[in-house]
């Protein structure tokens, strides 16, 4: 049994992301609240008051039964108009007829239970109230809030009327009233706020999206601006020397194999700077990888305290190795856990640098879903490092990267 519930988690809940689950959680909750406001607001009050004479047992059946429906199929709509809400499908214009046919009977209901003095005049109020909320809940979010206002108070008029003519005291025709107007405000904050603040993380959600886009687009055009300032100088030259070295062979010159050697000096050179080039691309820069993992965290809403060496001291090549751990633990707190805590440290031990990110409220990356660590194990093996991650009790998670000092030696090795 808990496996299934883990099972369903890891599928439905942790690979989601934050946007995702608010909105699952948000839907999940208007799910129930349906229900909740059916069974406490309808079903208690009318069975514990029911006249017990066939007619009002019939017609408080068919209420029953009519606002079972109404949850149904408020549920079934729930995601159909939220996406509608938030202009990612078109709602089909007749979507909502059902919903209102079943809302006129459950109205119609609790009049005919008034007219024949079927129950008491309190459990009548409340089945209006638990009427209107199912189709409040899809009708606010399928309009513009000017018209679903305008005409709900327009339906509380015309029920203020209907039950006038059943009870016309002054105090129940105002109570018919203010359970309406209650009715249409609880729609508007379980229903239209919540849908408002989807819209705001989802809009967020798209924004980062933009900026991991523009920066990966940065710096595509930062390394096409370094090649080209490399090849660009090297090739025209290049050229220019083929020229000459085809027209002196044409004469017969000597000196056209002196003008090709030259091309092939040349040529060489560039090949070694590109290396150059694509060797500082790939490489990752520690600093830089500690500034961001502290910033990406801390927009993300997690608290992230960067502790240790400075990293000006460390050599080159160790800075690239920790750069990649860095990264790639950073990104496993975002994809695979729910973190609000998370630290940093950077210490020399002796001979050796140990790096250490541990959180809170991670779980271990999935095994077969392109974790990465096995890329970071290689890439610490290959210079003499150790890496090392798992649980460490109390929902934390640790990864910790050694790297020897020396380790640009064995960087160097690899390299050639």
């Amino acid at each position: 049994m808990f496996g299934r519930i883990r099972g369903w988690q890891r599928r439905h809940w942790r690979d989601r992301s934050k946007a995702e689950r608010v909105e699952l959680q948000s839907v999940l909750s208007w799910y129930v609240t349906t229900w909740l406001f059916s069974f406490s607001w309808l079903a208690l009050p009318l069975v514990g008051g029911i006249a017990q004479r066939p007619v009002p047992l019939v017609a408080g059946g068919l209420l029953l039964l009519v606002s079972a429906l109404q949850c149904a199929e408020a549920n079934r709509l729930t995601r159909a108009v939220l996406d509608h809400y938030l202009g990612r499908a078109d709602l089909p214009p007749r979507a909502l007829r059902p919903a209102a046919v079943l809302l006129a009977l459950a109205l119609a209901l609790p009049l005919v239970l008034a007219a024949l003095g079927g129950t008491d005049a309190m459990a009548i109020r409340l089945a209006v109230g638990a009427a209107l909320l199912p189709f409040g809940l899809l009708y606010g979010l399928a309009l513009p809030l000017r018209i679903f206002l305008r005409r709900s108070a327009v339906l509380a008029v015309v029920l203020m009327a209907a039950f006038a003519w059943t009870d016309p005291e002054p105090a129940g025709i105002l109570m018919v009233g203010v359970l309406t107007v209650l009715g249409t405000l609880f729609s508007l904050i379980g229903c239209r706020w919540g849908a408002w603040t989807l819209s705001v993380l989802w809009e967020a959600e798209r924004g980062r999206e933009v900026q991991a886009r523009l920066a990966v687009a940065e710096e595509r055009l930062r390394f096409g601006r370094d090649l080209h300032d490399v090849m660009g100088r090297n090739l025209a030259v290049i050229a220019l020397k083929s020229e000459l070295a085809v027209q002196l062979a044409r004469r017969g010159r000597p000196e056209a194999v002196d003008q090709m050697i030259e091309v092939q000096r040349i040529a060489r050179e560039s090949q070694r700077e590109v290396r150059d080039v694509v060797r500082g691309y790939r490489e990752a820069d520690l600093g830089v990888e500690l500034a961001g993992a502290q910033g990406v965290l801390s927009a993300a809403g997690i608290e992230c305290a960067v502790r240790g060496t400075d990293v000006a001291r460390l050599d080159a090549q160790v800075q690239g190795v920790l750069g990649w751990v860095v990264r790639e633990a950073t990104t496993n707190v975002l994809r695979h856990g729910d973190a609000a805590l998370c630290d940093i440290s950077l210490n020399v031990e002796r001979d050796r640098v140990v790096l250490t990110v541990q959180n809170d409220g991670a779980s271990a990356p999935t095994p077969g879903r392109g974790s990465g660590l096995a890329g970071l194990h290689e890439r610490l093996s290959a210079v003499g490092g150790t890496l090392e991650a798992g649980p460490v009790g109390d929902g934390r998670f640790r990864v910790v990267a050694e790297v020897p000092l020396s380790a640009s030696e064995s960087v160097s090795e690899v390299t050639a």
